[in-house]
């Protein structure tokens, strides 16, 4: 029979967690009925120390995940020992090729206390920082050369094709970019933008900029030394700005 005292406490701690926690945290509580999450949750988990043993020994039956807006996200989950508090892990991103993670050392999990606030303070001094680090690293292998994007700026990369390219932060400016005639790769994330219509590119481009900045988001226009963007793709109006050129790795 399921502890529902179990629950209710895993579910408050990692509501506090996420509200202490740098950032914009939200928690969810996966219950033990969720079986496809939780298994989808467990082949996730971004660990190859403590967490892992644990979850050889204990399958997951119930977990808390903490999401940030990024596409980050953290799993707290129950401690099979005698002493009170949880276990925190990475999650890895879903949807990025196996390749990314090549020589990507993992994050792995700790051992949390049964004090939410110390936990927090532990979390980002330790945990986070690494998470932080091995997301970046991932995202940079899987981007092939495109620059990354930030929550309030969208990088669009040329490429030697002559398509543009973007990995951008978050739903609201993939949104934009599929509006204008990107298309999202499943496996990396990342919208390319072909170029076998230059007008319509040109066009699609023009009109991006005015839109993100409406949003918030500032838009930027990247291309390798070998190529010379059309002035034509972003007006000095636009919301654009425009970053030194580099190579692609």
């Amino acid at each position: 029979m399921h502890d529902y005292d179990n629950s209710e406490r895993l579910a408050s701690y990692a509501d506090v967690l996420a509200g202490e926690l740098p950032g914009a945290w939200t928690s969810s509580y996966y219950p033990p009925e969720n079986k496809d999450d939780l298994a989808e949750l467990a082949d996730r988990i971004w660990d190859l120390d403590l967490i892992a043993a644990s979850l050889a020994e204990h399958p997951l039956q119930q977990a808390a995940v903490l999401s940030r807006p990024d596409g980050a996200q953290l799993v707290v989950l129950e401690r099979h020992d005698e002493r009170d508090g949880f276990l925190v892990a990475a999650v890895a991103p879903r949807a990025l090729p196996d390749e990314a993670y090549r020589a990507v050392p993992e994050p792995n999990g700790i051992a949390l206390a049964d004090d939410p606030f110390l936990s927090a303070e532990q979390v980002a001094g330790d945990l986070l920082a690494r998470y932080d680090t091995a997301l970046a690293q991932v995202r940079h292998n899987a981007l092939g050369g495109i620059q990354p994007s930030q929550p309030d700026r969208v990088v669009l990369t040329w490429q030697q094709d002559g398509s543009v390219a973007a990995a951008p932060v978050g739903e609201t400016a993939g949104a934009v970019l599929v509006a204008n005639g990107f298309i999202q790769d499943p496996q990396s994330g990342i919208y390319r933008l072909g170029a076998d219509d230059t007008r319509a590119q040109a066009r699609a481009l023009r009109a991006i900029g005015p839109q993100l900045d409406a949003l918030g988001i500032g838009t930027a226009l990247q291309h390798p030394a070998a190529r010379t963007a059309p002035t034509a793709a972003m007006p000095p109006s636009s919301a654009a700005t425009r970053t030194p050129a580099t190579r692609a790795r």
